[in-house]
């Protein structure tokens, strides 16, 4: 039987994973990338000898990257050299006072009773709370297809939502196990990795600390761009092929198929199946013929943006830790003056990573790389920001904060700064609003509320990413390359046996 062939568009993770997937159950794959490379949004910079990733700094729950490279034959441990970061955080708040993130239970035991006495127990029924929440939602809503409305809001998963506490804002819900607002701002910060404010994200989010705590953070050595770097590797050895510098102008269709795509330069590339890794908002409005749901996807809810500033600095500041995280004085107006203004704060909480802690090699000897992440709003066609002025606000306001906390003459070393605003991701990644994260993830866009990854009319024509279920971050881009790659497979009836060999090895010249 002849292979059915394949297009994917995006070499984002989700893209490469999908892809990989499809190839092992013996089907001819080709990625599509309108980029010089892959990655998609993790993607990497090397300048001067300074390496910088451009996307997502931690690799979290390594369970589901293992996982994945299982699936395709491989052991994670082959592929990528993982290094353990504890304490994971330095954390740092308005009033001077400081707390470091750690898996060691009697130091943080010591800070927390330090900041408010008795505090410790709450941190402990706190972590409890996030396994619960981690088992139960990785379970029963993260980790399934849902093929309809009944399937979600069947009874049993109506009770499992309020055990989640899926209608509890999160920040409201910390009051239970900590009265410090310091404490609050500490457990809750990680719903930025979703583009959420912990004052509008539900409580079920919990389940972040907790994985981060009890599976880790941790650091491939090489940058987070090896696990790119790894996928791709294995994809190509499975025979997926890579188009680069290949920009999609349509998706062609013909009745209720689509039979392939037509690149910006003319040229068309016919398929039996397509899969959309690009935006998935992106894809209704530019790729797709309008039916309507590029306009009502437009009112959904969209995640923050950010300002990302890349430092190679001619200095090394050993005060200087992996991770840092700066808190605003009141973290509520400036989550508000993110996702509601859609701006940036006067007094913006802010990330800095400091690669050459955890990989010597990627800054120069005696020298150091550094990557300050800010959130901001996402762009705002109503009322446009000026985000080249924001981005110089904003700069003088991190090297001030920076300053006080002791690295004083930052600004002097800076050899050179490369910075991306929200205009930069929508021109970049073609994602709409500039939004990092896709799609919110309001309980009215989760689950089967959330863009589902086969397009209603088109049946060959499916979806991969963060905008689709179950949602954004590396980690739940990968089970969704798992579940568009199982709904794919259910829906044709493949008729080729997963190959239960390992990919071809890499021959030697």
């Amino acid at each position: 039987m002849e292979k059915s062939t394949i297009l994917v568009i995006g070499a984002g993770i989700g893209g490469i994973a999908t892809a990989a997937r499809l190839a092992r159950h013996g089907y001819r794959v080709t990625v599509i990338e309108k980029n010089e490379g892959p990655g998609g949004r993790c993607g990497s910079l090397v300048k001067d000898g300074h390496h910088f990733v451009t996307g997502p700094t931690l690799f979290l729950m390594p369970e589901i990257y293992e996982r994945t490279f299982a699936d395709l034959g491989e052991r994670m441990e082959d592929q990528l050299d993982l290094r353990r970061v504890d304490p994971t955080y330095h954390l740092h708040f308005r009033d001077g006072g400081n707390l470091i993130l750690t898996s060691d239970l009697q130091a943080i035991k010591a800070q927390l009773e330090a900041i408010e006495p008795g505090s410790f127990g709450g941190f402990l029924r706190y972590l409890d709370e996030g396994r619960r929440h981690y088992q139960l939602s990785m379970a029963h809503l993260v980790e399934r297809n849902f093929r309809n409305l009944y399937e979600f809001c069947s009874p049993r998963n109506l009770m499992l939502l309020f055990r989640l506490k899926a209608l509890i804002r999160h920040y409201n819900n910390i009051g239970q196990y900590f009265h410090d607002h310091r404490l609050k701002a500490a457990f809750t910060f990680q719903d930025m990795y979703l583009g959420l404010s912990p004052f509008e994200a539900p409580a079920l989010f919990s389940l972040l600390q907790y994985s981060e705590l009890a599976n880790g953070v941790w650091f491939p050595m090489g940058g987070m761009s090896r696990v790119i770097e790894a996928l791709v590797d294995i994809a190509g050895r499975w025979g997926v092929h890579f188009l680069y510098n290949a920009p999609v102008a349509q998706i062609d269709v013909d009745g209720r198929q689509v039979n392939g795509v037509t690149l910006v330069d003319g040229r068309q590339l016919p398929a039996d199946m397509v899969v959309a890794n690009a935006d998935l908002p992106y894809v209704y409005r530019n790729l797709l013929p309008d039916d309507g749901t590029a306009d009502r996807l437009e009112g959904k809810r969209y995640s923050c943006s950010a300002l990302m500033y890349c430092w190679g600095v001619d200095k090394h500041y050993p005060q200087l830790q992996p991770h840092h995280l700066f808190f605003a004085a009141d973290p509520g107006r400036n989550y508000k003056k993110v996702t509601t203004d859609l701006t940036v704060s006067n007094d913006p909480s802010f990330y800095l990573h400091a690669p050459g802690r955890l990989d010597p090699s990627l800054a120069p000897e005696g020298q150091d790389t550094l990557v300050v992440i800010v959130p901001v709003g996402h762009l705002n066609e109503a009322v446009p920001q000026n985000w080249r002025a924001l981005q110089r606000r904003t700069r003088r306001i991190v090297l001030q904060r920076l300053a006080e906390f002791g690295v004083s003459d930052l600004n002097q070393h800076i050899k050179f700064e490369v910075c991306y605003t929200p205009k930069d991701w929508q021109q970049r990644f073609n994602l709409v609003k500039g939004a990092n994260h896709g799609l919110s993830h309001n309980l009215m866009q989760m689950g089967y509320f959330r863009p589902r990854n086969r397009h209603a009319r088109y049946r060959n024509l499916y979806f991969v990413g963060a905008s689709t279920h179950p949602g954004t971050g590396l980690p739940t881009v990968l089970v969704s390359a798992r579940l568009t790659t199982e709904r794919i497979l259910e829906d044709i009836g493949s008729t080729l046996p997963i190959s239960t060999m390992r990919p071809a090895p890499v021959m030697s010249q």
